[in-house]
């Protein structure tokens, strides 16, 4: 018998984490070009950003984006990621592809 999916806070926030990995501009550019690339300032926890936008917390979200946190991916960034082709942690929460560059080396 399958085991169902941990719907609780908690739950959710373990799938995102385990779902988290790392990833290339080249591999983000197409989602790039869809729209869909949104990028989390380095000092948010990017599963919890995650998290928050699945669960809908319209609040949060907005407040992120208001102070510059949150937000699409800007064709300024493209270009800054494409010449230095950093590292990023990405997860997915539907239809958004959330990235953070990756600062450990």
């Amino acid at each position: 018998m399958p085991v169902p999916p941990d719907d609780t806070a908690a739950g959710l926030r373990a799938r995102l984490t385990a779902e988290t990995g790392p990833v290339t501009w080249p591999e983000l550019e197409r989602h790039f070009a869809r729209g869909r690339v949104v990028h989390v300032a380095p000092e948010l926890d990017l599963v919890e950003v995650a998290a928050r936008m699945v669960e809908d917390d319209r609040d949060t979200v907005s407040a992120w984006m208001d102070a510059g946190q949150l937000g699409p991916a800007t064709d300024r960034q493209a270009r800054d990621w494409q010449a230095r082709t950093p590292r990023f942690r990405a997860v997915v929460a539907a239809p958004w592809v959330l990235v953070q560059e990756d600062t450990e080396e």
